[in-house]
């Protein structure tokens, strides 16, 4: 491990024998927390995950002695750089991320918990927390009372701050309080705990003294939003501090638990997409539809029209192309008759009396109500993957504006937009006059960072003039701070009482809602990520040994794919840090290991931003082949499922495979990793002894010894080798011969488990192809794809594994050959992995081209009508889980597809995510446990009595799925031989339970 400096040494062992959680000062964990979903990058003294309040009241307590600041931080999904800061960050989302109860109506939650996650866990009870900001799949609730975030129903449900009940928090001398609405006697505390009724009597005193002041300049808006929460929050007999710190930033008091009002789940809801031929017509609109007492109004302009349609073909059929702007309505109604009527009478009135809008769509049942939601959650992030220097960033985003005057306000906002030649992607919460405004801007140039400045001058003086407000959703930290002053005006200098009285020596996240008086909208910009800065943007000074130019860091980080380092920097660049990687629903994979254990350097987006910190000269390049580095990138088990679900689609498998790849050029590989990318030298050997390989394989003893030198874990249970190869049956039976007759033909890639393990799965395709009339080759010098060698940066073994296979490949496509392959991870290397390791090479590209997964390569020929369905009846209920590895190849789930044309056959789709196997990840011993625990769902699943077996196509899940159940699983190549009548053995496999450590 690279030495710290004595400063951060001395705090580091300082804060380890204060506090029970984590606490870590190297600087690859601060960079994973200098950044956040802003536009800016601080780098911290120190990170802190806190174990309980205990942990976070001895920080304080530290902090304080030290003068050192602090800032909490869930998420880090704030756009505006509310959780940045130079001094300690006290990160919740690890640990402190439970339910601690559950009581009628209200629940009592830590921080740390995601708020997706929270209304999952109070669903059973027919509750859920209704305020829904934009991201709450990812969104703490830390995070959501520090912003008080409303979002699309605040129209219904309001903002956090109207649910609060009461809160634990730690104040700036480390004392833990819990804070509610508090009553009074007299006008004083009725509190018997000192420190409790000395706060609460300050306040009330300061309160009531500038009681005229906070009346007369209280917003107007809608959302009230200016500064701390002042108004409503005195009351003849109460004090309610919950609500003074909702929307406080972590600026007062950092909130260790909540306890939050639920609210029952809600009736039918139904959704009318109203379309219109300007902006202005949709705005003008608004207004009439509020009376119909909506959920939600979200508005939308002609960009993110543009992009929905883009992106997705149903958007294009959903909305015409002459809409200039659509008005997402929904309603919900107890009665589902009635809401229809409902929904039809507004559609009318709009459409047909007042004649506002030229069409209207409605959607009444779930799936077509999210369709429509969609054009919202789904599009937004969509412009991230617009290409070039300029950006939608997140700066100028979070205006309010009574909703009556927003045709009006609009124009100003448009006007502004026009003055400063910025264009801008525009989305309105518009039943609440809120606006999302992204400008795209780069702000590696100097003219941009001066325009975003003057632009954002102008701009917040139109929302003053127009009575409206800022940080309606988003807060204010580094971006807006500065411009509260001037919205405030004498209800600034109360903000700063209050915060005198909570927080007098400035402790909790300086420089956010009160500041400092100077302008930091332009201040700590996170650097550009080139290796040569340009000198109109001062950059902080690199660390010694940073690359200076782009050969240099072609030389020292020794790229070990086919990419130029200005690739590397936009890969690493579309990262915008959004966090919606964090992700843990259930509609989405995501991260698997993230999901196991929830911290940031397990996210994709953690290894986005190391990169960036080596590119922008914030971390030393020699630190890429660093162990420390190597754990992070080891984070990254090669799913594809973050690049499938990243918004801007950012290709982390493939910037891991740049970092592990520099590790293994210097380092080398471990004896178990080395094993792990040689397993068909092992398989041989164990083929050539087959009677004892497969005796060990089944023996604790000898399992125990291949945990000791091998590494696999002794509980994993393993295929048995087969006696006899696929390669040598094939050779037999003269399919190592090019076909000689005219017709379909395809050259069957093998690979390592349906030649070693399951010659029988091989045996069953080549049965399944000849039936339906396509002659089979199998190339007898093709070797295995080596995905294990990819996942682990074994490149360069990789890479003459892709250029044989290639080459070999290439020539029988040139024959007439399709190349199928029965491993989804094999097809992976083919289409995928091969032309990134080989570049510019004109065999791996057709091989890419003409190359499938086996049971997709069959639904196609059945979409032709070319596939034989004399399939005989199977009466069997089944679990099919879809491989992530398949997923990866965008081709559906064509084996399900087959599965349902089997007559008699029941298929359940276990979409519980990532298995959890994760390839050769979950053989390991030291992954065993996690590798379990991300495959528990799965299993259990798998568990019930319904289901008499498992279907899949990745061998590695198969493992998985048969580890925690004696139930068999099978590819679903075997089912339609099974069926065509082709191997009827087969049929014993259905009831054949496992063994112990052997797999069916």
């Amino acid at each position: 491990m690279p030495r710290l400096d004595q400063q951060r040494e001395r705090l580091q062992d300082d804060l380890r024998g204060l506090v029970s959680g984590e606490v870590r000062c190297d600087d690859l964990f601060l960079q994973l927390h200098a950044g956040d979903a802003s536009i800016y990058e601080i780098r911290p003294q120190a990170v802190i995950r806190p174990y309980h309040a205990a942990d976070v009241s001895a920080c304080v307590r530290y902090a304080r002695e030290k003068r050192l600041p602090i800032h909490a931080r869930g998420a880090g999904t704030g756009s505006a750089g509310e959780s940045l800061g130079a001094g300690i960050v006290v990160d919740f989302s690890k640990f402190l991320r439970r339910i601690a109860r559950i009581d009628g109506e209200k629940a009592r939650v830590q921080p740390g918990m995601a708020l997706e996650r929270f209304n999952a866990q109070i669903h059973p009870t027919g509750r859920l927390f209704g305020p829904d900001p934009g991201h709450g799949e990812v969104t703490t609730l830390g995070g959501l009372i520090g912003r008080d975030s409303a979002g699309s129903r605040w129209l219904k449900y309001g903002s956090p701050g109207d649910h609060l009940l009461s809160l634990q928090v730690v104040l700036a001398d480390g004392e833990i309080l819990e804070l509610g609405r508090e009553p009074l006697l007299d006008g004083q505390s009725a509190s018997t705990i000192p420190r409790k009724k000395d706060l609460i009597d300050r306040l009330a005193a300061l309160l009531r003294d500038r009681a005229e002041v906070i009346r007369s300049h209280r917003p107007q808006g809608p959302l009230k939003r200016c500064g701390y929460h002042l108004d409503g929050v005195l009351g003849e007999d109460y004090l309610d501090a919950a609500r003074l710190l909702a929307g406080s930033e972590g600026t007062l008091a950092l909130v260790t638990e909540a306890t939050l009002a639920t609210q029952p789940l809600p009736g039918p809801r139904g959704v009318t997409l109203l379309l219109f031929e300007s902006l202005e017509k949709a705005a003008r609109t608004v207004r009439e539809i509020l009376p119909w007492k909506p959920t939600a109004c979200e508005l939308m302009d002609r960009r993110h029209l543009s992009l929905a349609r883009e992106s997705e073909v149903r958007f294009d059929l959903l909305v015409p192309a002459e809409a200039e702007a659509v008005l997402l309505v929904e309603q919900e109604c107890d009665d589902p008759l009635a809401l229809h009527d409902r929904l039809r009478a507004m559609a009318a009135e709009i459409c047909q009396d007042k004649r506002l809008a030229f069409g209207a769509r409605q959607a009444f049942e779930p799936d077509e109500s999210e369709l429509f939601w969609h054009l919202v959650d789904r599009i937004r992030p969509a412009i991230y993957r617009l290409k070039g220097p300029e950006r939608p960033l997140p700066v100028i985003d979070d205006l309010t504006a009574p909703p009556e005057i927003l045709p009006e306000f609009l124009v100003r906002v448009q006007n502004v937009l026009k003055k400063h030649q910025v264009t801008a992607s525009l989305f309105a919460h518009a039943g609440q006059g809120q606006i999302h405004l992204r400008p795209f801007l780069n702000l590696h140039d100097a003219e941009d960072v001066e325009r975003m400045k003057r632009m954002a001058d102008d701009m917040y003086r139109e929302v003053f003039d127009a009575g409206g407000s800022f940080a309606g959703k988003h807060g204010y930290g580094l971006s807006r701070t500065e411009f509260l002053r001037q919205q405030a005006g004498p209800l600034y200098e109360v903000f700063v009482e209050i915060k005198r009285v909570f927080d007098p020596e400035n402790l909790f996240n300086p420089g956010k809602i009160v500041g400092d008086g100077t302008s930091a909208i332009a201040r700590n910009l996170s650097p550009p990520i080139k290796t040569a800065p340009p000198a109109a943007v001062p950059e902080p000074p690199a660390p010694s040994g940073a690359a200076e130019n782009p050969l240099e860091l072609r030389n020292l980080v020794e790229l070990q794919l086919d990419w130029e380092p200005a690739e590397v920097i936009d890969a690493v660049a579309a990262c915008n840090r959004c966090g919606l990687c964090r992700t843990q629903s259930p509609a989405l994979r995501m991260c698997p290991l993230f999901r196991i254990e929830p911290s940031e350097e397990a996210s994709p987006r953690a290894k986005a931003n190391l990169l960036r910190g080596v590119l922008a000269g914030a971390v030393d390049l020699g630190q890429l082949t660093s162990v420390e580095f190597k754990d992070i990138a080891d984070l990254c088990v090669h799913c594809h499922a973050c690049r499938l679900e990243c918004p801007a689609a950012v290709d982390i498998p493939r910037i891991m495979r740049e970092s592990k790849g520099a590790y293994v050029a210097a380092n080398g590989l471990t004896l178990s990793q080395w094993a792990m990318t040689r397993l068909d030298i092992f398989a041989a050997l164990g083929s050539a002894v087959g009677p004892f390989a497969n005796w060990a394989l089944g023996n604790r003893q000898m399992r125990w010894l291949m945990e000791k030198t091998l590494g696999i874990a002794q509980g994993r249970k393993l295929p048995r080798v087969a006696a006899r190869n696929f390669m040598r049956r094939a050779a037999r039976r003269r399919l190592t011969r090019p076909v000689r007759r005219s017709g379909q033909k395809a050259l069957y890639f093998v690979d390592l488990f349906a030649n070693y393990f399951d010659p029988q799965l091989a045996e069953c395709l080549v049965a399944v192809l000849e039936h339906n009339g396509v002659g089979v080759y199998v190339h007898p010098d093709q070797k295995p794809a080596g995905m294990p060698s990819i996942a682990l940066g074994a490149l360069d073994h990789a890479r003459l594994l892709a250029h044989h296979n290639s080459k070999i490949l290439a020539e029988a496509v040139r024959q007439g050959y399709a190349i199928v392959a029965t491993e989804p991870s094999a097809a992976l290397c083919l289409k995928h992995e091969y032309p990134q390791l080989l570049g510019d090479d004109d065999d791996a590209a057709l091989v890419a081209e003409n190359s499938s997964e086996a049971c997709s390569y069959l639904w196609k020929m059945h979409t032709m009508g070319k596939l034989q369905l004399d399939f005989k009846p199977l009466h069997f209920t089944l679990g099919y889980h879809t491989p992530c590895h398949l997923r990866a190849l965008d081709v559906g789930t064509p084996g399900k597809n087959l599965l349902g044309l089997i007559p008699g056959l029941r298929i359940h789709h276990l979409e519980e995510g990532c298995s959890g196997m994760a390839g050769t990840y979950g053989l390991m011993n030291k992954n065993y446990r996690h590798s379990l625990r991300g495959g528990l769902r799965l299993i259990n699943r798998l568990r019930k009595p319904a289901l008499q077996a498992g279907t899949t196509e990745c061998s590695t899940c198969k493992i998985q799925m048969e580890q925690g159940t004696s139930k068999p699983t099978l590819h679903p190549l075997k089912l339609l031989a099974l069926s065509y009548g082709l191997l009827p053995e087969l049929a014993k496999l259905l009831t054949t339970p496992g063994e112990e450590l052997i797999v069916t």
